[in-house]
């Protein structure tokens, strides 16, 4: 088999209210996809995100190294691909989950087979996440989502916070809970909102009401002083989402910067790289609960690493990986293939077809692409 052609195609949707993290407001949501091509038919799909000049490292660079090889080379292809590229795991993410779509397809396997079988058939998903909307009082808006969500099946909800002063999204954060009461378990992402002593009080706000975990509340991008926060505070520090490999998620947990690493395997070179970071983490005895802030296919993607990933401990009741699922108006979700993932009983079914287990629907794809 050999791989005839790589494309990539940018797709966005307007959204009809602006929403957000702490930082800023966008306006729509956009990806980048790559579809791979073989000889004999076979078809691969991966998605990242359209930044940081990705779809030209994946066009000029990363193509010509494919085309004319065989796919199922899978581990010799993806040591090449890091050498050209200085580093973009946004680049390799996307083209690693469409050859692993491939190799699947090739083999008549899901993913999760392709690694000795899956450890489970369907994943806890939280919603992800209560986000501000221009001009909307986020104290009134984020518990009635909140309860939406519960009402929809979700026993896990994250909401996103830092984007106004301390004692307002304490408020906000205190209405959530007693919106959903004691049961439901709640986290808060700080998105880089705050300095480190503000990030500690607001850590202490959480840990009063009880949400399980702290996600990304310091700026800087090499997670510079997240290892005060692992210490002055009870409640897990979420983080990881920016690193691109594998060494970056090696620094980061030898100084313990983090209770709980978030790969993103569309951002940090795979679903390979993804299993191997969640892996390496066990060592440390630190929880890998990956991000996941995106389409279809990177949900796929994400579920087959579910799958493979332990529970945190041997015991009877413990941690189980959760997949964040995202609840945001996203085409690139829900209309593009044909079979969107479902939300039933808090839990969502790991796909059980070949590659991603997924159908792009061609034609729907066309109409988001710019």
């Amino acid at each position: 088999m050999k791989i005839t052609s790589v494309e990539t195609f940018h797709v966005q949707h307007q959204l009809p209210k602006a929403i957000g993290p702490s930082t800023y407001f966008y306006d729509y949501r956009d990806a980048l996809l790559v579809k791979i091509s073989t000889d004999e038919g076979l078809v691969g799909w991966g998605e990242t995100a359209p930044m940081a000049g990705t779809r030209g490292i994946i066009e000029k660079e990363l193509a010509p190294r494919l085309i004319g090889q065989n796919p199922l080379e899978h581990r010799r292809l993806w040591r090449q691909l890091w050498g050209p590229n200085f580093g973009n795991g946004l680049a390799v993410g996307a083209v690693d989950i469409a050859l692993h779509d491939i190799w699947g397809k090739a083999l008549n396997l899901p993913i999760a087979e392709l690694y000795g079988g899956r450890l489970r058939e369907r994943v806890p998903a939280y919603g992800s996440a209560l986000s501000y909307t221009r001009g909307v009082d986020a104290e009134k808006q984020y518990p009635a989502d909140a309860i939406a969500l519960v009402e929809q099946g979700f026993r896990s909800i994250k909401l996103r916070i830092g984007g106004l002063p301390l004692k307002q999204d304490y408020k906000v954060a205190r209405a959530v809970r007693e919106a959903v009461g004691p049961d439901i378990q709640l986290s808060a992402d700080g998105n880089g909102a705050y300095s480190l002593g503000t990030a500690i009080q607001m850590g202490r706000m959480l840990e009063e009401l009880e949400y399980s975990w702290f996600e990304e509340p310091l700026p800087q991008p090499n997670y510079a002083g997240y290892e005060v926060l692992t210490e002055k505070l009870d409640i897990a520090i979420a983080a990881g989402e920016a690193l691109q490999s594998r060494g970056e998620f090696k620094e980061v947990i030898e100084r313990r910067a983090m209770d709980i690493v978030q790969p993103d395997p569309c951002l940090c070179g795979g679903i390979r790289e993804c299993l191997f970071i969640g892996e390496m983490a066990r060592l440390w005895s630190i929880q890998c609960v990956p991000h996941c802030w995106s389409g279809t296919i990177v949900i796929a993607a994400v579920m087959h690493v579910l799958a493979l990933l332990p529970d945190a401990s041997w015991a009877r009741t413990t941690e189980t990986p959760l997949l964040e699922l995202d609840v945001v108006e996203n085409p690139f979700r829900d209309k593009i293939v044909t079979n969107p993932f479902r939300l039933q009983d808090g839990f969502v079914a790991v796909p059980t077809g070949p590659g991603l287990g997924i159908e792009v629907d061609e034609e729907a794809l066309m109409h988001y692409v710019i």
